[in-house]
């Protein structure tokens, strides 16, 4: 299934693509695409019956806002450096183990939103990433089977950076990542049976048109199984927590000098296959 939410910013309604593409209000079933929804199993099925059932009744998404799939997000953990070629073209050594920073849920907007560069900003950057969206609680996993059995799905994340804040400025990776709107989500939350293969994903980022990205999840360091057992022997993963798996090469922060970073204006577009395609346009803060 895919699964979104449409309407206004916190009044967004649940719904589900049917197999036309048209959105289906989903709020007669459900109250939310959260956590709670994802790790109920007979709720789900009831959607896929609904689904099936051709009853729910369309909504008008042409003129609607898409707002991010996932409502409540619990956490979001995101994996640095996870892709050879951006590790080679940021000139850094390939990570032994994954490495960890977080996002907070409120930078987390929707895929056609306004992105802000922040105040006092030179260095805003572009970072297409699959994320792995978590349908049952994890802790401790032993296998690659568990952990990807504990995916609920899949959805597009930009994971927007600063690299002056998150480099130049001492302390960890955070500050450069937790501006506000620094985390576009969806459009859909694609669930895990329509992605056989987490592994075989190309990702594609776009600015001003021009191609920037052009990735496969293929070259990831820690596929995604391997990152979720790993998370799960360090923090406990719930319904409705977020991983963003990193980014292929392609980023400004590996272009040469001097480097095309974001400014107000410019149009960010990006898309992984199966998961749709985010555009948004660059605001100052």
């Amino acid at each position: 299934m895919k699964l979104l939410r449409v309407g206004p910013v916190g009044a967004e309604r649940p719904a589900v693509l049917d197999e036309s593409g048209t959105p289906r209000d989903l709020s007669g079933l459900v109250k939310d695409i959260d956590g709670a929804l994802l790790g109920d199993a007979a709720a789900l099925a009831g959607i896929r019956e609904a689904v099936a059932s051709g009853e729910l009744p369309a909504l008008d998404a042409t003129d609607s806002r898409i707002g991010p799939p996932l409502g409540r997000i619990g956490k979001i953990v995101c994996i640095g450096l996870n892709y050879h070629d951006h590790a080679t073209e940021t000139g850094a050594a390939i990570p032994a183990e994954p490495i960890l920073f977080m996002k907070a849920p409120d930078t987390v907007v929707g895929p056609d939103d306004t992105v802000l560069v922040p105040r006092g900003s030179e260095k805003t950057d572009w970072e297409v990433e699959l994320a792995v969206v978590i349908g049952r609680t994890a802790r401790y996993l032993e296998s690659d089977e568990e952990a990807l059995a504990s995916v609920a799905g899949y959805a597009i994340a930009h994971d927007v950076s600063e690299r002056a804040f998150q480099i130049e400025r001492g302390g960890q990776w955070d500050k450069g990542k937790n501006c506000e709107t620094f985390n576009p989500l969806g459009p859909w939350l694609v669930t895990a049976d329509e992605i056989p293969d987490p592994q075989a994903l190309a990702l594609r980022l776009w600015v001003n048109g021009e191609l920037k990205q052009d990735g496969t999840t293929a070259d990831q360091i820690f596929p995604v199984a391997q990152v979720v057992r790993y998370l799960s022997q360090f923090m406990t993963l719930y319904p409705g927590d977020v991983i963003n798996t990193g980014t292929p090469a392609g980023v400004a922060l590996g272009q040469p000098e001097p480097k095309p970073y974001l400014r107000a204006g410019d149009v960010v577009e990006l898309e992984i296959d199966g998961l749709g395609r985010q555009r948004q346009e660059l605001k100052d803060a």
